[in-house]
């Protein structure tokens, strides 16, 4: 096959025409080298979706901590919660802590 019988195959005339080479330049350009490439974007969306769970797993933390509020407006509720979280006590009153040992003996 010479030179002139290669050159006139269609797809070697489209290969070479000048605007599907731009094109193609310009697509491997917006793909992979552009600042908002297709690379950037999807490290952008996992880092969206790793900000979205970290949104749901605060709002539970808000709900858990409202609801706490809530109940601790009751004085009774208090009153436990201070003598089961820190320890308080009224006066006039012993309190006994009891750890057991969760650590196996050998």
């Amino acid at each position: 096959m010479t030179f002139k019988q290669f050159k006139n195959k269609p797809i070697v005339k489209f290969t070479t025409n000048r605007y599907v080479i731009i094109l193609a330049v310009f697509i491997v350009w917006m793909l992979f080298f552009d600042e908002n490439s297709m690379l950037n974007h999807r490290e952008f969306n996992k880092e969206i979706n790793k900000l979205k769970s970290e949104q749901d797993y605060l709002n539970s933390e808000i709900k858990q901590d409202k609801e706490l509020i809530d109940k601790l407006k009751n004085k009774e509720e208090l009153e436990k919660f201070a003598r089961e979280e820190y320890h308080m006590k009224k006066e006039n009153e012993e309190i006994y802590l009891i750890e057991y040992d969760t650590l196996e003996k050998k």
